[in-house]
């Protein structure tokens, strides 16, 4: 009986590209941030030629900074979310580490650097109890998260009218400790005729940080493995419950060096800011790639994200539209980022079976 014997491809010839083969697509599609390059490439060259003004080196990085502001925090947001949860307090926790910060030492009259650390150590112990509470009582972090909205939304405006008379912090522009801290979270410089804000190189560093952590280290496996199986995770030894509380603890983290951002910035804060930035990283995340399900996403996919938000928040001012139009839009983003996140998870399922 004759067997037929199969041969591998043939490499290519010197000067040859090499063949694309299905495999390789489907690998390459599979990646968590494909779809959202796709859709930064389209969008971006539609708002070059819908809007004029968006072609100068200045507008690209007036949307990377736009994009940073909410690209920071998105980043452990969508952490979070590879891990299985999610953190509808992570909008208002900004605004609660500024006020913190600023009453605190307006109140009492102290180095803003000691209300800084006061106000991070707040934030972190908020981030704690939420992942605490989460996984000690098996709620889901939905409802524990959205108490705490409402918590920090209430404290804010009902503790600052305490203070201030009013809902909106004093200027500490004038305080001790106020330059540096402005250095290190509200400065910008010149590269030629841009402006370039400090906020977008820390937000470069916290995705390349995220980045080699999910990827590189036993630390991103556990992410993966607690949104993706918790229980077989469990029985493998992955501490679930220190690796979830630490995911928390990450966004309150970021959550914190935004409001550390717009406190230092603009001097002052309202105390109702923030509402609603929340679905803005649960937004930028998804779109980037990152499952609701968890298990699935990565660092540059949630960036990429940010960056198409920016984008279309600026975008639309430039083109001189209605901006009411740009909460449909992030709709209807949202809607197709989950389309195409469900047909990668297929496609990457697929490839890994192929494999």
């Amino acid at each position: 009986m004759s067997q037929s014997v199969q041969t591998a491809p043939a490499p290519p010839e010197p000067g040859e590209s090499p063949r694309v083969t299905p495999a390789l697509r489907r690998r390459v599609l599979a990646r968590p941030e494909v779809g959202s390059l796709v859709a930064a490439v389209i969008i971006f060259v539609f708002f070059l030629s819908a809007a004029p003004s968006f072609r100068s080196a200045e507008s690209l990085f007036t949307v990377l900074y736009q994009s940073s502001t909410i690209g920071i925090v998105a980043v452990g947001v969508g952490l979070l979310m590879i891990g299985g949860e999610f953190d509808l307090s992570a909008g208002v926790i900004t605004t609660s580490a500024g006020l913190a910060n600023s009453m605190l030492c307006w109140y009492y009259g102290i180095n803003l650097w000691v209300g800084a650390a006061v106000s991070l150590a707040l934030c972190l112990l908020i981030g704690f109890l939420n992942g605490y509470l989460v996984m000690r009582t098996g709620i889901p972090s939905f409802l524990i998260t959205l108490g705490t909205f409402f918590v920090l939304q209430g404290a804010n405006l009902g503790v600052t009218k305490l203070v201030t008379g009013s809902v909106s912090s004093t200027d500490i522009s004038r305080m001790d400790g106020f330059d540096s801290l402005q250095a290190v979270f509200a400065s910008s410089f010149r590269v030629g005729s841009v402006t370039v804000w400090i906020t977008v190189l820390w937000w470069a560093l916290f995705v390349a940080l995220a980045a080699w952590v999910l990827q590189r280290t036993r630390t991103g496996n556990w992410i993966y493995a607690v949104g993706g199986a918790p229980d077989s995770a469990r029985a493998v030894g992955v501490p679930v419950i220190k690796t979830k509380i630490a995911l928390f603890m990450t966004v309150s983290f970021l959550g914190w060096f935004v409001g550390m951002h717009t406190l230092y910035r603009f001097n002052t804060l309202q105390a109702g800011n923030g509402v609603g930035n929340e679905f803005l990283y649960i937004i930028a995340a998804v779109v980037g790639g990152t499952l609701l399900t968890g298990g699935f996403g990565n660092a540059v996919g949630v960036a990429v994200g940010a960056f198409i938000f920016g984008m279309t928040s600026l975008g639309i001012v430039y083109a001189g539209w209605d901006p009411n139009w740009f909460k449909a839009f992030l709709g209807v983003m949202l809607l197709l980022a989950v389309l195409v996140n469900l047909y990668v998870r297929r496609l990457s399922t697929t490839t890994r079976k192929a494999g």
